[in-house]
């Protein structure tokens, strides 16, 4: 574990875990590094080095004013591949962290990188326009601020429900899950929370997408209730270059940490960067 000072005085915080060729975990909003730990053990026990960095504004990493939106997000993960001095790394992103993959890699290149997974990702454009109208409505996301700012605490606990499908009949999501997204939402500081929620709605990443020319394994639940799969997975995989799409039928936002599909994502994991 260690950390990285940014250009702007920021400190980032990461998990370091194993060794070995890399793998880089890029978590979800409004979490934290620790959001990846069975993935990160699980790959540091096959002979792998797992990393995984809190993203500016939560966590252990610190928390300015400014610079919470996706060029700084991936330019912060830049920050620490270099001064890692990372090759021939694996990048993993989930949600958010999914669009600060395709973000690092439309800003940085793939000089480092060897392949990338977008998990449950918001590429291309969350946002509702005239030339997204897979998207959702820009008053979905002025809900979320809405109610982050009125009580952020009940806020993440009722949020904790659709972003592991725990509303849906049948469903085995323990409260211990729901109780650990609530804790690592916490740590995220409001106003870096506050403001990613524009990051992750309205930042278009085609152009991002368009840049990858490493293989990309792109995997979505068809029951996403967070970043819904027609406005984001089966548009990606259209638009990066031989890109493969996995589609676990029934899988909520948060798969890799639920018990009914945490097993397939992990599997498809080491598969994919055995491959």
């Amino acid at each position: 574990m260690g950390t990285v000072t940014t250009a702007d005085g920021t400190e980032i915080f990461y998990k370091d875990w194993g060794s070995g060729r890399p793998v880089v975990f890029s978590h979800g909003w409004p979490l934290t590094a620790d959001a990846w730990d069975d993935q990160l053990f699980l790959l540091a026990s096959h002979g792998y080095r797992a990393i995984a960095h809190d993203r500016r504004g939560g966590g252990r990493s610190g928390q300015p004013w400014d610079g919470n939106n996706l060029d700084t997000y991936a330019d912060d993960l830049a920050a620490v591949i270099e001064a890692l001095d990372l090759h021939d790394a694996v990048l993993v992103g989930h949600s958010t962290g999914g669009g600060e993959v395709a973000r690092y890699i439309g800003r940085h290149g793939t000089s480092r990188v060897a392949k990338a997974v977008l998990l449950s990702a918001i590429p291309p454009l969350m946002l509702k326009t005239s030339a997204n109208p897979e998207g959702q409505p820009l008053e979905v996301f002025d809900g979320l601020r809405a109610a982050l700012t009125a009580d952020r605490s009940q806020f993440y606990r009722d949020l904790s429900e659709p972003f592991y499908g725990a509303n849906r009949d049948g469903s085995t999501v323990s409260q211990g899950l729901r109780d650990s997204f609530w804790l690592l939402s916490m740590t995220v500081g409001e106003k870096g929370a506050y403001d990613c929620i524009k990051a992750f709605s309205e930042t278009d990443t085609t152009e991002d997408l368009e840049k990858f020319d490493v293989p990309t394994l792109i995997i979505h639940g068809d029951d996403d209730q967070i970043v819904p799969i027609a406005a984001a997975a089966l548009k990606s995989a259209k638009i990066v270059p031989n890109a493969t799409l996995k589609v676990y039928p029934g899988a909520p936002h948060g798969l890799a940490q639920t018990t009914a599909y945490k097993d397939t994502f992990n599997n498809d994991l080491l598969d994919f960067i055995k491959s």
